[in-house]
């Protein structure tokens, strides 16, 4: 059983892991294009340099907290509106970058484990719905709702990298994985609901 001074300890350093985070995502909104050091980190942090490297590790480390802070709002996000439609677990993911750009931006660029980004909460959540949608009669019941919900996954990494390079903008973005997920959905319909899944690729501009 933890004691009293081991808990209160393991909160001080779960506070001052919080604060070299937002001192990160402080510096990198204020200096889009800076270099991020240690020592500017837990300057700003008011931590010795030591503190940042132990509670978070080198500057890649950095990338990957940031990454895990991301998809911690987002499963919180998802979970306080239930989110069970996959289209609103899409959203919710891309509205999660482009609300906050210059970080997200630059924590995608700098992690090289960027592909990975998604992984977590989202791939976990799009997996649950899909799995919901066939329950409901949705998708057909031979279909692998998590081999779907993988490409869907993958298909917004892509359209994640494409937006962190500038290559297209913030409703491309979120058009383009909201595609992907259209196009897995149509391919598993079920035959009563394949109608109205392929609707939204029959309408839709070109992406």
């Amino acid at each position: 059983m933890q004691s009293t001074e081991e808990g209160l300890r393991e909160r001080h350093k779960a506070q001052r892991r919080i604060r070299i985070l937002d001192a990160t995502r402080e510096l990198l909104r204020d200096s889009p294009e800076s270099v991020i050091s240690t020592e500017r980190i837990a300057e700003r942090a008011e931590v010795a340099p030591a503190t940042v490297y132990n509670l978070i590790g080198p500057r890649e480390k950095i990338w990957e907290a940031l990454a895990a802070g991301f998809m911690d709002e987002l499963e919180h996000r998802l979970t306080a509106v239930g989110a069970g439609d996959p289209r609103e677990v899409v959203r919710a993911t891309v509205g999660l970058f482009v609300g906050d750009p210059v970080v997200s931006r630059r924590m995608v660029r700098e992690w090289e484990e960027s592909g990975l980004v998604l992984a977590r909460s989202p791939l976990t959540q799009l997996r649950r719905a899909m799995a919901e949608a066939q329950a409901q009669g949705i998708l057909r019941a031979d279909v692998d709702t998590d081999a779907l919900a993988a490409v869907v996954g993958t298909s917004c990494v892509g359209a994640l990298h494409q937006w962190v390079a500038a290559l297209t903008d913030d409703d491309r973005f979120l058009a383009r994985a909201l595609f992907a997920l259209d196009v897995a959905l149509a391919a598993g319909a079920a035959d009563l609901c394949r109608d109205r899944l392929l609707a939204p690729l029959r309408t839709r501009d070109p992406v």
